[in-house]
């Protein structure tokens, strides 16, 4: 039997028509044709076909047991022509406009799905799922369209990449306290003002921005760095941290990178405690990587980071700041971490409002 499926003509279905008032089941009609037992049995359930069970008279061949050969194929023709269930997310309807103007703004489809459950919580036709976002992006026809729609989502890369372990950096910074000697309210996430932080860097490694993560709300901070060495990543994480309130900046989680090696000057002028993870270890600090990752939508790999103000910084942050979360409910960090200054449906309408 061939691996591409064919759709039953009026020659099959006329014969299996004679093959039932020849009294044979579904099983040999299926050898006679060379098709799948399933498929015969789904067109004769289709086309209301019951087994009879006894002759009508002697001599009488048996009846096809309400399946009429030209009957079915008209029926089949005209689902063909137009689907049972029209699909929710198409071009040219509210939704569709809605999706696109979301991923426009580089909100991930999970995030769209997200959003339109809490902002049309009372419209279920404005709500989708990301499945059915992510199918209806891949089912637009090859074209300018369909090579735009696909690079507003969140990674251009299909796979990905191993990341390069580099050189064993273990030792060279003095006085560290390991990851593992965190207090237990850190793991448990449970106490706001925990944060794991790093650097990104860009073209050849010459310029670089650091990057912190509140890991109970993953509220983003963003750190303009004169490049990567332990006098920068002091002074521009010291600058970042004091604009937050004291109890919300109790201890930072940092690789073994060697721009960390000002750890103690920098718990002098933040109150921040520094403890280092295990070398090679990115997933005891998965919730910065991961930031990391989405950071690369705004800051690509290869370009000059030096040409981003402090400003350009915080305004990337803020963006990703009033993303929603799946992992914190389709909430966003801002709501978590600044309840009293931001109002997520006061900041959908602005949005939409300045025709973004």
């Amino acid at each position: 039997m061939g691996k591409i499926y064919k759709q039953l003509s009026i020659e099959d279905r006329t014969m299996i028509q004679t093959q039932l008032q020849l009294g044979n089941n579904p099983a040999s009609i299926a050898l006679v044709l060379n098709r799948s037992t399933s498929t015969i049995s789904r067109e004769l359930k289709r086309n209301s076909w019951v087994c009879p069970k006894e002759r009508l008279g002697p001599g009488r061949p048996l009846l096809a047991g309400g399946y009429r050969s030209e009957t079915a194929h008209k029926r089949a023709h005209a689902r063909n022509i137009k689907p049972r269930v029209e699909r929710r997310l198409r071009p040219a309807t509210a939704l569709w406009e809605h999706v696109m103007g979301y991923l426009k703004l580089g909100y991930s489809p999970e995030q769209i799905s997200g959003i339109l459950s809490r902002v049309h919580s009372g419209t279920p036709m404005l709500q989708v799922s990301h499945e059915t976002i992510y199918t209806a992006i891949y089912a637009i026809p090859r074209g300018e369209l369909r090579k735009d729609v696909i690079s507003w989502l969140r990674f251009g890369h299909a796979k990905r990449r191993p990341r390069t372990r580099g050189d064993d950096r273990r030792g060279r910074i003095p006085d560290m306290v390991s990851i593992h000697d965190r207090p237990p309210e850190v793991d448990e996430r449970l106490v706001p003002g925990h944060w794991e932080g790093d650097l990104i860097k860009g073209a050849h490694n010459r310029s670089a921005v650091g990057t912190l993560v509140e890991r109970t709300s993953l509220f983003t901070v963003l750190s303009k760095m004169n490049g990567a060495s332990a006098e920068a990543a002091l002074q521009g994480f010291s600058y970042v941290l004091n604009r937050i309130k004291a109890h919300q900046r109790l201890s930072m989680t940092y690789d073994q990178g060697r721009e960390m090696a000002a750890h103690q000057q920098l718990t002098e002028a933040t109150g921040v405690k520094v403890y280092f993870a295990d070398p090679h270890s990115p997933w005891q600090r998965g919730l910065n990587e991961n930031t990391n990752g989405l950071l690369r939508q705004y800051l690509p790999k290869g370009t000059d980071l030096s040409e981003y103000t402090q400003e350009d910084l915080d305004s990337i942050a803020w963006r990703l700041n009033t993303r929603p979360r799946k992992s914190l409910g389709f909430r966003c960090p801002a709501e978590i971490f600044t309840p009293d200054a931001f109002d997520f449906k006061q900041h959908h309408a602005a949005l939409f409002a300045l025709g973004a």
